[in-house]
């Protein structure tokens, strides 16, 4: 876990977000501290946040009640990290796709591919985040392409690659995929290494890799 110094930096940045109205930190409020779910983007912005608050925020992303719980499991957490942290520990990664209408890429991701959409920024938005399970995906406006002609389908250029643990999901989920009439740049198959995996291309051009084990 960050140690408390950190996090104290990480709560009074999300304070200073939200002060200077940056719409992202809105999605996090919201999905973090129940009193502000059923708010919307503006309404977060315009309501009391507190630092506080930003700390409750902090605690509850790393799965702590509050704040004091989590000073209670840092300070408890401190001599053992010291330990048996030999390096920094990257937690997550986030996929970027470049898209020409960020609300349209929002709604295949959705209604297609079942994620769901984290936040959209801007008016028209340009950017946003689609969220599954632990796959995170940003989509940025481009408004000129990125590739010349077909070179990007012709040399088969992945712009993200999700896995899955087991063969029976990937089964799976490439038929959910084929039910909603999702285009197939690469449909299921067996791969010479061992893997079982399929691609798909979104409306701009992108291209997917989903993959799992064969057996």
């Amino acid at each position: 876990m960050p140690n408390l110094e950190n996090l104290k930096k990480q709560a009074k940045q999300y304070l200073r977000w939200h002060r200077e109205r940056y719409y992202p930190v809105a999605a996090h409020i919201r999905a973090a501290l129940p009193r502000f779910q059923h708010l919307d983007d503006n309404q977060i912005l315009q309501s009391s946040f507190k630092l506080n608050d930003a700390q409750e925020l902090v605690a509850r992303q790393l799965g702590f009640e509050g704040w004091l719980a989590l000073k209670s499991g840092a300070c408890g957490m401190t001599n053992q990290s010291r330990q048996t942290a030999s390096h920094p520990v990257l937690s997550s990664v986030s996929a970027q796709l470049f898209v020409s209408d960020i609300k349209a890429s929002c709604e295949f991701f959705t209604d297609k591919l079942g994620f769901a959409l984290d936040f959209a920024y801007g008016d028209p938005p340009f950017y946003g985040q689609v969220v599954r399970d632990n796959a995170r995906l940003a989509l940025r406006l481009v408004c000129e392409p990125v590739f010349v002609g077909d070179m990007r389908q012709r040399e088969h250029l992945l712009s993200a690659s999700i896995t899955v643990n087991t063969a029976s999901e990937i089964k799976r989920l490439f038929l959910d995929f084929q039910a909603t009439g999702v285009d197939f740049h690469q449909a299921l198959k067996k791969e010479p290494w061992g893997a079982r995996n399929f691609i798909v291309r979104d409306p701009d051009e992108n291209l997917i890799l989903f993959a799992g084990p064969a057996d």
